[in-house]
């Protein structure tokens, strides 16, 4: 049975992801010529592209939905070629959170994330999603939502923000 912190972490990653669907969205519409130099923007020489910044973006919430059906992480192929093959990222891992089934009870349970070459965190889940998931997330879409911006897409923290959207209320309304 879910609980309401399962639920709320479900929310946060699936309208997030939202978000990034709708700036692929506008990266279609504003590079329809060009997408495939899009793809391979950056924001440094040192950087990964906006096609990596996209599966990147993905791993987060779809090894959170792994780690809570008690399977292995298992990171996308970071060489997206195409924003088809983008979106079905989006569309895979919203697919793998609906599916998550677990009490909060999760969030307590050690998770070992594995960095190569030896080395390794343990963390508890809810450190796991705190300290690990949430700040690799939210970097991932926010590089990817800098390069559109960088690149010149018609973008603002409107468009970032797409989560708010409902919730805003004009003074009048009240």
């Amino acid at each position: 049975m879910e609980n309401q912190k399962i639920a709320a972490l479900k929310n946060i990653f699936s309208s997030r992801l939202d978000t990034l669907s709708h700036l692929l969205d506008i990266a279609e519409s504003h590079f329809a010529e060009d997408v495939e130099s899009l793809l391979q923007s950056r924001i440094a020489s040192d950087m990964l592209p906006f096609s990596t910044q996209i599966a990147f973006a993905c791993n987060q919430p779809r090894n959170f939905a792994l780690w809570c059906s008690g399977q292995s992480a298992n990171n996308l192929n970071p060489d997206v070629a195409s924003l088809v093959e983008a979106r079905g990222h989006i569309s895979s891992t919203q697919e793998l959170l609906a599916s998550i089934n677990v009490a909060d009870s999760k969030l307590l349970e050690l998770n070992r994330i594995e960095f190569g070459q030896g080395l390794y965190v343990e963390l508890s889940g809810l450190a796991y999603v705190d300290d690990f998931l949430m700040p690799n997330f939210y970097f991932h879409i926010a590089t990817a939502y800098n390069i559109l911006r960088m690149a010149g897409a018609p973008i603002g923290k409107r468009d970032f923000m797409m989560h708010l959207v409902p919730s805003i209320k004009h003074q009048s309304d009240a």
